[in-house]
């Protein structure tokens, strides 16, 4: 079949004139169905760019801006961050147990498996922390013995005097899981290994059904300040609901105060960012043992498109920018911490330590530039005895999600869960310590405020995973501009 151009008639329009009067109206009433057709299909193609713009609610910034600082200023130094030897190299422990039910069995898909990093690989001043001492032969040798002293945290300079050497080891030790909004891995374990995150890259692993419905089910009814009763969109475990297309949801979610919809829409815009990432390296063939990975249109479609999603794909886009700029804004507001000289990225490597400080300050003034920020005072802002019970109540209940990814069946997908969900509990932390921050001293170590490295490095690949995400969403957007 030939195909003709764009709005033209099918033949049996065209040569109508033959034709009796009903005949004629027949074809006639076919081809502007036809035509219709055409330019219901064309339309479709341009709906996630067309719903997916604008301003986002609660706040004052718009996507197109967003987009632009992204793509010009953070995604390609963040993208060079992480491939430095103090971020590409993260301690997490994957062989913890579900708090809250039993475990199916992990997953047995070949591409959920995590290789653990060994232990030759891991430079000097990464490893000469609290897990050496389960190492004898790293016991043996003076150095590492200097390091463990001076690098408690992985982000100290060991150059530093005896005095200071032993604040930071008490300040290591002070507890303040008071501010934490994450169940932090104890990188003292046995079971707590270094993973090289280039190496284990985010992506499809084939890992999906009941199982990873049940993590998501939990995070969303159980910690997201929902009554059973409002049923999510698109939810596979709830009843059905008849015509009601997620409009008795939305009109709960505009009812709360603020700080919950900020909750809801941070939880909504992890979740589009990890499904993004998945349809962005999808594993689309494998020939001869080779797999080959890239963008899966097909599968974008379906997670996110308006008319495959009921309207709930722009919505949950629209949500992985409020998530950005809020971590957008954590990296501004924590950047006074970075700039003192008492704070050295140690690795072991002093050239590459000071080139990975300074793109990381380079990214913070970036940060900072930025003229619409997400303004965090609007929240818990009301009287001084309710604000601090829901922000409370707001830590506790994110701190328990943190605990649900360790109920993710698949190691790669709670690798990356976990370090996803820290990254926002410690941008979360950093927002509600603004005053601790403004109070650091510039060469000694405070008790008021303080990150590990464990934090610091979940911190800067979490917000990399979300520029990421919005990069890829560009990706696909002229994906589909081609498919027409």
């Amino acid at each position: 079949m030939v195909p003709q151009p764009f709005g033209a008639l099918p033949a049996a329009v065209q040569g109508a004139g033959s034709m009796s009067r009903g005949t004629r109206r027949a074809g006639a009433e076919r081809g502007a169905a036809a035509v219709r057709l055409l330019v219901t299909l064309s339309l479709l193609r341009g709906v996630v760019e067309a719903q997916v713009i604008g301003v986002l609610d609660d706040c004052l910034c718009d996507i197109e801006s967003i987009d632009n600082f992204n793509t010009f200023k953070i995604f390609p130094k963040i993208k060079k961050l992480q491939e430095r030897d103090y971020f590409r190299y993260y301690k997490v422990n994957l062989k913890r147990p579900c708090p809250f039910w039993a475990e199916d069995g992990h997953c047995s898909i070949r591409d959920c498996h995590v290789e653990p990093c060994p232990e030759s690989k891991i430079p000097v001043g990464i490893k000469a922390g609290s897990a050496n001492k389960y190492l004898k032969a790293a016991n043996s040798t003076r150095e590492l013995e200097d390091c463990e002293q001076a690098n408690k945290l992985g982000a100290i300079n060991s150059t530093l005097s005896n005095q200071s050497k032993e604040a930071f080891i008490d300040w290591a030790r002070y507890d303040d899981s008071q501010d934490h909004f994450c169940e932090l891995d104890d990188e003292r374990s046995p079971a707590a290994q270094y993973v090289d995150l280039l190496l284990n890259p985010e992506r499809y692993t084939g890992y999906k059904g009941p199982s990873a419905w049940r993590v998501w089910n939990s995070i969303y009814e159980e910690n997201c300040f929902k009554p059973r009763s409002v049923y999510r969109p698109l939810n596979p475990l709830a009843p059905s609901r008849g015509e009601d297309d997620g409009e008795s949801f939305y009109t709960w979610l505009e009812g709360l105060c603020l700080e919950k919809r900020v909750f809801y829409k941070l939880i909504s815009g992890l979740h589009a960012s990890i499904n993004l990432h998945l349809c962005a390296n999808y594993l689309l063939e494998e020939t001869w043992g080779k797999p080959s990975w890239g963008p899966n249109i097909k599968e974008f479609k379906r997670r996110f498109d308006p008319v495959e999603t009921k309207g709930e794909g722009p919505r949950r886009l629209k949500n992985l920018y409020f998530l950005y700029l809020i971590e957008l804004r954590a990296l501004s507001k924590v950047a006074p911490y970075f700039e003192r000289s008492i704070v050295d990225l140690y690795t072991g490597n002093v050239e590459d330590d000071a080139d990975t400080k300074s793109l990381l300050l380079s990214i913070f003034q970036d940060t900072k530039s930025f003229p619409m920020h997400f303004d965090e005072k609007s929240m818990f802002a009301g009287d001084k005895k309710g604000a601090k019970s829901l922000k409370e109540e707001f830590r506790l209940h994110f701190k328990n999600i943190s605990r649900i990814m360790d109920c993710v069946g698949c190691d790669k997908c709670r690798l990356w869960g976990k370090l996803q969900t820290q990254g926002l509990g410690t941008a979360l932390k950093i927002l509600f310590s603004e005053k601790e921050i403004q109070k650091l001293p510039e060469n000694s170590p405070s008790k008021g405020f303080q990150l590990t490295r464990q934090e610091i490095v979940a911190l800067l690949n979490a917000f990399g995973r979300l520029s990421t995400s919005i990069r890829e969403l560009q990706n696909f957007k002229v994906l589909l501009q081609h498919s027409r």
